[in-house]
């Protein structure tokens, strides 16, 4: 009974937050909508990749629900899109997102990305290219999602984009309570912004640093794509660790007021 005493004293010492949950690493299990999405026949080519870059989980921690606006930013293949198109619904859209310096380095992409929004199954789809440092949409949306690519936004490629201007416009173009995810590659503890243009990795305390900075709120990150075996020292490019690099997946809310 004397512990038990103890434990209530020091709870009610304790302000809120220290009693408060610390943020979910996992999303649980996938939602019909996600399940459906991930299993349309009309991305039979992409399932073959859904073990290892687990996109039922990465859609389920993104929180991304029927009828809901989705800007997905450098879509690269499309692969998500897909994914995300079937889970909006004819109801919703999905902004996909081309930075016009990128563009240039991959047009195929970006013309893959069109011929997808010019097929009826993914009318939902919209293709917009604008300049890297100005993020903008036609109209607010419930979640921005970049995986694999908010390191390229600083490099000089992309005209070495301010990310604390980069991350306001996120937020702007955000709902309130609107969701922005981050996945990419981890880079060297403490190691910043070296090695974006190199081994295209980046500091993960770095991301949530400068995407809390303009009003984002950490909501939890997703251990899905962790790798311990990665040595964050290698290029994510290099045989040794393509297809396997250690990611993490951050989730951040705009504050609903």
């Amino acid at each position: 009974m004397r512990l038990n005493a103890i434990a209530i004293l020091i709870a009610l010492a304790l302000p809120a937050s220290a009693m408060a949950s610390p943020p979910a690493k996992t999303a649980g299990a996938a939602p019909a909508y996600v399940t459906a999405a991930v299993n349309d026949p009309d991305r039979k080519d992409d399932a073959k990749n859904d073990a290892r870059r687990k996109v039922a989980d990465l859609a389920t921690f993104a929180g991304i629900k029927p009828g809901q606006r989705v800007a997905e930013l450098i879509p690269g293949s499309g692969y998500f899109t897909r994914v995300f198109s079937g889970i909006v619904g004819p109801q919703g859209r999905v902004f996909a997102i081309w930075p016009t310096e990128y563009a240039k380095e991959a047009q195929s992409d970006v013309d893959g990305s069109k011929a997808l929004a010019a097929k009826p199954h993914y009318a939902n789809v919209v293709v917009l290219v604008q300049p890297a440092a100005a993020v903008s949409l036609p109209e607010p949306v419930d979640v921005v999602f970049t995986s694999q690519n908010y390191h390229d936004y600083p490099d000089p490629f992309m005209g070495k984009v301010d990310l604390a201007v980069f991350d306001k416009q996120v937020f702007d173009a955000l709902k309130p309570g609107g969701t922005f995810v981050v996945v990419d590659h981890v880079a060297e503890a403490g190691s910043g912004l070296r090695d974006t243009n190199t081994l295209h990795r980046i500091d993960p305390a770095l991301v949530r640093k400068q995407v809390e900075s303009v009003g984002f709120v950490f909501d939890g990150e997703s251990d899905v794509l962790r790798n311990p075996a990665d040595t964050h020292t290698v290029k994510v490019f290099d045989p040794s660790i393509r297809g396997k690099t250690d990611q993490f997946a951050y989730r951040f809310k705009k504050p609903a007021k």
